[in-house]
């Protein structure tokens, strides 16, 4: 796990510089000072106000550039920005223009220093958040909640877990919460101002009235804007420097059946250079094609991956327990990878890369997320990848539209644009008597939302909360899904085995939200934007519970600049069916390609269900021993028993919300870990000596909203 850790206080010194500063904050007065730093850190500038890297960071990944030694930018990560561009910058920052920071091509967090004052800036997705703490007569800011919660020695925030199983979705239930009590992150689109240890959060991006809809782009200049972004995005990437993995585990020589290429991903180490998913999929076929047809660094620079048909590496990943229903993306997938440019290789799995396998051998990750019961599936996938691999995470919640903002088309008098959608929808009912009365359905719900206020909206799914569990299951099918999604709020699919205690909990954190005065968006984009957020933390696990070393993933539909590119897409463009592969059509149209194989576009989650039902039938007699004695009932988040009821009841494929289970699995398998973790970020003679958390997990007597 990489990260960054700073802080902000009116202390001169925390001997950085390597003396012994004074502590502010010292229990008693005339406390002799003492030092505290990361494990394992490089320091990027010191006192008054430290700033340190930790991790395995590339020096290419870490970049600093100063004007004086009080006017200073730092930024870590893939930013295809000049030195020049960041200097420049660095002095509209200076002068209040935090946009600035963010408008680069690829995905970084950016810290500036002018003066005492220090600017953190997070991303628009939330795949690179931002968290802070109160520290020492200041403020601790890092990019992992884990390590400030250790700096602290926090203990677990279980009304947070609760709010994050019973609404992910909805922001005013998680509030500006972390799993570790005194923990706090910044919204994205939000930027964190530190003086002197005070601190402020601020946005960075326009607000959009409620009122008067904002001028929209033409459908064709948002298209162009669009492929900008991506191919801005893509070719930052293949700009950088090429890196070869370190040391690799020696070669273990022939095996029957197995290539270098093979035996090397056996190993666990990728290949150098770069590489890219290639799924059958519109998202990550637009990807693979995209980086093969542009121009970058060729090879390493020990001059790997320059043989020609080897420039990208296209890995698609074939599940054999779950191969009926996704022959038809292996064949576009085949064809796809037809392209001279590209070198495919297939990793074939079975069983043993289920969802739910192997969740002993997982690694700590910042955060609890569903990404953790199909991190084993994953890992296989990436270990066949390359140093660099692209991956098409988060195109579908940032390219498509959420159900909601037809309650948007609605509030600006737009009906037209609403035909096609619904008419889908009554196409995907089927021929039975009730599909004629879908389009009425939706729009009565659509209007429903746009005539419901944020404080009524909030109100009502407060009150409704605490009968999720005793509610009769929820219909299944899009239509069901986008009636559900037509709301301010709704309950997650985990909602329904929580205990009343735990669901009333979140509840008064709802009701407290709806009094607050805050911006209000309008429904639809509010919610497009909660679920992108949900989204991007989970792909922000996904990273750190499948890592392989050596190795970066990139997300490039996460990028600042892509986000805001498919923002501007016409809201009429967006809610018609189909419109993602429409919208990645006309990018790799205008970028000169246009061959693309029959059925390119189409969606499936058919065999995604069926391995994970599968993986879950297996895997039950460990989930069941997971579930024997959980630490979510000894918090009083859910029982035991209803749990173990709903697992046995998913294994023998009744219809039980797959999607709330991996909630309840992957929080109770985070706990465990967390728990069950020694040590500490943090050395010197200052440092805590506890790990976080470490009165366990509170009894249930004590959860609080």
């Amino acid at each position: 796990m990489r990260w960054l850790v700073g802080w902000s206080s009116v202390a001169a010194s925390f001997g950085t510089a390597g003396s012994v500063g004074t502590v502010a904050g010292a229990s008693s007065p005339g406390e002799e000072s003492r030092t505290v730093h990361p494990v394992g850190a490089q320091l990027l500038w010191g006192d008054p106000d430290p700033l340190w890297a930790v991790g395995d960071w590339r020096p290419d990944e870490v970049r600093v550039v100063t004007v004086d030694p009080f006017t200073r930018l730092a930024v870590l990560g893939c930013c295809a920005a000049s030195d020049e561009e960041l200097r420049v910058g660095l002095f509209a920052a200076r002068g209040g223009a935090l946009r600035h920071l963010t408008a680069w091509a690829g995905s970084y967090t950016a810290v500036v220093q002018v003066g005492r004052r220090i600017t953190v800036a997070g991303d628009l997705a939330g795949a690179r958040p931002v968290f802070y703490t109160p520290w020492a007569n200041g403020t601790a800011y890092a990019t992992a909640a884990l390590p400030l919660a250790d700096l602290i020695e926090a203990q677990l925030d279980i009304g947070y877990l609760a709010a994050l199983l019973a609404c992910p979705e909805t922001p005013e239930a998680l509030r500006d919460s972390t799993p570790y009590a005194g923990v706090k992150r910044i919204p994205p689109g939000h930027a964190l101002i530190l003086r002197e240890g005070s601190r402020e959060i601020t946005g960075y991006e326009p607000v959009a009235s409620l009122a008067v809809a904002a001028a929209q782009l033409d459908a064709h200049r948002a298209m162009d804007a669009m492929r900008d972004a991506l191919v801005d995005a893509v070719r930052a990437r293949l700009t950088a420097p090429r890196h070869a993995p370190g040391t690799l585990p020696p070669d273990p020589g022939p095996v029957p059946g197995m290539g270098p290429a093979e035996r090397r991903a056996a190993r666990g180490a990728p290949a150098p250079g770069i590489g890219a998913d290639l799924s059958g999929g519109s998202a990550s076929g637009t990807l693979a094609l995209l980086a093969a047809g542009l121009p970058g660094v060729p090879g390493t620079i020990l001059g790997h991956g320059t043989g020609a048909g080897e420039r990208l590496l296209a890995v698609t990943f074939n599940d054999l327990t779950a191969g009926i229903g996704r022959e038809a993306e292996l064949e576009r997938a085949r064809a796809i990878a037809e392209n001279p440019r590209l070198h495919h290789v297939v990793v074939a799995a079975g069983e043993e890369a289920l969802p739910y396998a192997d969740l002993e051998s997982g690694p700590l990750t910042d955060e609890p997320g569903p990404s953790l019961v199909v991190a084993e599936r994953h890992r296989r996938r990436l270990a066949a990848g390359s140093a660099d691999h692209f991956t098409g995470l988060g195109a579908r919640q940032v390219l498509d539209a959420h159900p909601a903002r037809l309650a948007d088309l609605l509030m600006d008098r737009r009906r037209r644009p609403l035909l096609r959608p619904v008419s889908a929808l009554a196409r995907a009912q089927g021929t039975s008597a009730g599909s004629l009365l879908v389009p009425l359905t939706v729009y009565r719900a659509a209007r429903r939302l746009a005539r419901t206020s944020y404080r009524a909206g909030l109100e009502s799914a407060a009150a409704r909360l605490p009968e999720a569990n005793r509610a009769a299951a929820s219909v299944n099918g899009p239509l069901g899904a986008s009636l559900a999604a037509l709301a301010w709020s709704r309950p997650g699919p985990a909602a329904r085995w929580l205990t009343g205690e735990a669901l009333a909990e979140v509840s008064v954190r709802l009701q407290q939200a709806a009094t607050r005065p805050t911006s209000v968006q309008r429904p639809g984009e509010a919610r497009a934007r909660a679920a992108l957020a949900r989204h991007a933390a989970d792909h922000r696990v996904l990273e750190q519970a499948a890592e392989v070393r050596s190795q970066r993933l990139h997300a490039p539909f996460l990028d600042n600049q892509v986000v805001r590119a498919a923002r501007d897409l016409p809201e009429a463009l967006r809610v018609q069916p189909g419109a993602r592969a429409t919208v990645l059509r006309s990018v790799l149209a205008g970028a000169g390609i246009h061959d693309l194989p029959p059925g390119w576009g189409a969606t499936s989650q058919a065999a995604s269900t069926a391995a994970t039902t599968s993986g879950l039938r297996i895997a039950l007699p460990e989930l069941l021993a997971l579930f024997d004695t959980p630490l979510l009932a000894d918090a009083g988040i859910v029982e035991a028993r209803v749990v173990r009821k709903a697992l046995r009841a998913a294994s023998e494929g009744e219809p039980v919300p797959l999607d709330g289970l991996a909630d309840l699995v992957s929080t109770e398998l985070w706990l465990r870990r967390l728990l069950a973790r020694r040590g500490t970020c943090w050395t010197g003679t200052a440092a805590p000596r506890r790990r976080a958390v470490a009165a366990g997990v509170p009894p249930r007597r004590t959860l609080q909203a």
